[in-house]
């Protein structure tokens, strides 16, 4: 049977369109989520934003697994479930859940490996345990595998899917931008009897997790946050050293590490009370410091 153009297009279009609801979905979710990388994509080229949502909208979904299940197990499956997904780029399944479809999309157009994306998840199965992070070595190691590798995938979007270079400032900026984000989460974390901050720094400063759940503020419990920011400014700091040898066009995927400095000065008031202070930006002043940063960018 011979098929018109017509025809062929019209056969098209379902598929089309359903990859369109996809990236919508994404869309969707990254803006409920994901404020800050949300506010961040909208200062990239337009051509790049779906599948930016669709990068964030995964980690999206993977960031909150521990929140939907009631122990590590059910978590584990979900893993799994995405592992799957993503090692198998026909899977009906997997096309049938629109982040994934889209995700899956933006993987065969930008050539990406799934190497990353499964890393990620591995370092994720972290969430679903209370497990004490041993050491700054564990800590920033799982910030790699998770917020820098977003970063870098982000990079190679924005260059089309080759090689864009700066992997090394990619790591400094996830780690930044996650150890700011885990300071942040500080206090939800600890109601969920869990705790980010290395356990040899606790032991430093004589605090046990013991203390932390129970919610009791301290000067020990200060000591350590604070040490945990030292650590965030001082890969801020090298960021900064090497940020104006960045790609202009891979500089959208740092743009969200433009709100860890007022976030930062936020934790460092006499005020600051680990467990009920509020730490945050406005969708206005996340907005100012994000474009702040890109026209500081262009300045170079």
């Amino acid at each position: 049977m011979t098929i018109t153009m017509r025809q062929s297009r019209l056969l098209a279009e379902p598929e089309t369109a359903t990859l369109s609801a996809a990236y919508e979905a994404c869309r969707n979710v990254v803006r409920a989520e994901d404020p800050d990388r949300y506010a961040s994509i909208l200062f990239a080229p337009c051509a790049s934003r779906p599948s930016l949502f669709a990068l964030y909208a995964f980690n999206c979904e993977i960031a909150r697994v521990r929140e939907t299940v009631s122990e590590a197990m059910p978590g584990e499956i979900r893993h799994q479930w995405w592992r799957e997904a993503l090692s198998c780029t026909t899977s009906e399944a997997a096309a049938a859940h629109p982040v994934a479809a889209a995700l899956l999309d933006t993987m065969r157009r930008f050539r990406l490996p799934p190497e990353p994306f499964l890393n990620l998840i591995e370092a994720r199965s972290f969430d679903l345990y209370d497990d004490p992070m041993p050491t700054w070595l564990d800590l920033e190691g799982y910030c790699g595998e998770t917020s820098s590798a977003l970063i870098r995938i982000a990079s190679l979007i924005l260059a089309g899917g080759d090689e864009p270079g700066s992997a090394a400032l990619c790591g400094q900026a996830g780690v930044t931008y996650a150890l700011v984000g885990l300071l942040r989460a500080f206090p939800i974390h600890a109601r969920r009897q869990q705790c980010y901050v290395p356990h040899e720094v606790l032991i430093a400063c004589g605090v046990t997790h013991d203390e932390i759940y129970a919610g009791k503020d301290s000067e020990g419990l200060r000591a350590a946050l604070a040490a945990m920011r030292n650590r965030a400014r001082g890969h801020l700091s090298t960021l900064r050293d090497g940020i104006r040898g960045i790609q202009p066009n891979i500089r959208p995927a740092f743009y969200p590490v433009t709100l860890c400095e007022p976030l930062l000065r936020q934790m460092e008031r006499p005020d600051y009370r680990p467990f009920e202070s509020y730490i945050g930006l406005s969708p206005l002043g996340r907005l100012w410091h994000i474009a702040r940063g890109a026209w500081l960018a262009r300045r170079g």
